[in-house]
């Protein structure tokens, strides 16, 4: 920005001196206001910078850590002994998954740190390094290859949550033994396992497969990636023609009278509503009127519609203003309908504020979270649902949930989950800019 120079103001022949006086003070102080004014915006975007940057800092640093997570990797001995005793597994499949399987995991953490397996209490630390959903993920692998029977795999397990956070150093080992939840007999077999490569951290895939699980090490974000997509695309397919079919409408065919001006009226009180107003709005029609089920996608999705729709009607109806009248009296002109000047020339060149609005929409959808509790969507849900009638959760749900958690390990899944969040709607945005320029035409 260019700086404002004054030059001096030569006062004309004959001109009294207190005039030219007054003139030269409201000179400067005009001079000093607009110095003050450059320097209050300046300051404004200085500040805007410096939180949004403490805001990211914030995030990255406490959930970077949730893409690493500590695995142990172990010879696993599957004994018959244990899991198929009396043989029964080709008259009784059930017997390969009522299996004692934590007790295949423990067995090979003791023999690997070389613990007694008569030392009861050196044998309870070994099991609760070792998470409990190694039961599934050696029950799974059993199931899929019953021939596994007998022999010995190198299988990788996930460490218990605290063991997770001792390793990369979440937890001050400086404090007293009966102040943490990990002894220090166990930060030594941490330290042996490390020194051996068979602890060690690995990219958390489960964060982004795993659904919901009352154990921090084995939770993820999956379910509520599946949810989340349910209801984006049910909001895309229902708000994006009906928000531009209003618009049109009302821009390009309704006619000026009271009644129109209360429908405008009306949309733009519309956007500004709470959001958690459509929750209560969709627990009361579809859950409790039109008798849907509880934490369903498509619920999520409607709700999501109705509080979607102003935003796209007004960004809508703001690009179909920006197309110039001669557009529209060229082509009546030469002789086109009013729908074909509609369609064929003023609703593709107004396409590019419609995709920023509908992009814009979709992302402050995304983020929501009060209409979505209303509804139910905070249900514990384990398994991906296959439909949007199934129960689901969504992203920022998922992280309302894991922030009440009292688990210390939640709080990286927690601040993980948000740079997740945040990454979408920073692609979203990105595309709403990258189509506004790639679109966009200049009268």
């Amino acid at each position: 920005m260019s700086e404002i120079v004054s030059s001096p103001v030569v006062a004309p022949a004959g001109a009294p001196a207190s005039r030219t006086k007054r003139r030269d003070i409201g000179l400067k102080r005009r001079y000093a206001a607009e110095r003050r004014f450059r320097f209050y915006g300046i300051s404004a975007i200085v500040i805007g910078i410096f939180f949004l940057f403490l805001l990211m800092y914030t995030v990255v640093s406490g959930g970077y850590t949730a893409f690493r997570q500590t695995m142990i990797t172990l010879p696993i001995e599957f004994t018959e002994e244990i899991i198929d005793p009396n043989g029964e597994r080709a008259t009784n499949p059930n017997v390969l998954i009522t299996a004692n399987y934590p007790l295949l995991a423990r067995n090979a953490l003791a023999k690997e740190l070389g613990v007694d397996a008569d030392d009861r209490v050196a044998m309870r630390q070994v099991n609760a390094m070792i998470s409990a959903s190694a039961r599934v993920q050696l029950r799974d692998l059993v199931q899929a290859d019953p021939s596994i029977i007998g022999r010995t795999v190198d299988v990788a397990i996930l460490a218990e949550a605290n063991v997770d956070s001792a390793y990369k150093g979440q937890i001050d080992l400086a404090v007293d033994e009966g102040s943490r939840k990990i002894s220090d007999r166990q930060v030594g077999w941490i330290e042996e396992l490390s020194q051996k490569g068979v602890l060690a951290g690995h990219f958390n895939t489960g964060l982004f497969v795993n659904g919901a699980s009352s154990r921090p090490e084995a939770a993820g974000v999956g379910v509520a990636l599946i949810g989340s997509l349910y209801m984006m695309l049910t909001v895309l397919v229902l708000a994006l023609p009906i928000g531009v079919a209003a618009s049109i409408y009302l821009e390009e065919f309704a006619p000026k009278n009271r009644f129109t001006d209360l429908i405008e009226v009306n949309i733009n009180n519309l956007a500004a509503v709470p959001s958690i107003v459509f929750g209560l709005l969709g627990l009361a029609v579809f859950i409790g009127f039109a008798g849907m089920p509880r934490s369903a996608s498509l619920v999520g999705g409607l709700v999501l519609t109705l509080m979607t729709l102003p935003t796209i009607i007004i960004a809508t109806r703001a690009a179909l203003k920006a197309v110039p009248p001669s557009i529209r009296a060229a082509a009546l002109g030469l002789g086109a309908s009013r729908m074909q000047t509609i369609f064929h020339h003023v609703l593709p060149l107004a396409m590019p504020g419609i995709l920023t609005g509908t992009i814009i929409g979709l992302a402050q959808a995304l983020g929501e979270t009060a209409p979505l509790i209303l509804i139910g969507m905070v249900a514990f849900v384990a398994g991906y649902p296959t439909t949007p009638l199934q129960p689901a959760t969504a992203l920022p749900v998922q992280i309302y949930m894991w922030a009440n958690e009292a688990e210390r390990a939640f709080v990286e899944r927690t601040s993980g989950a948000i740079i997740i969040l945040l990454l979408f709607l920073l692609v979203m945005n990105v595309a709403a800019i990258l189509l506004r320029r790639r679109f966009e035409r200049r009268w």
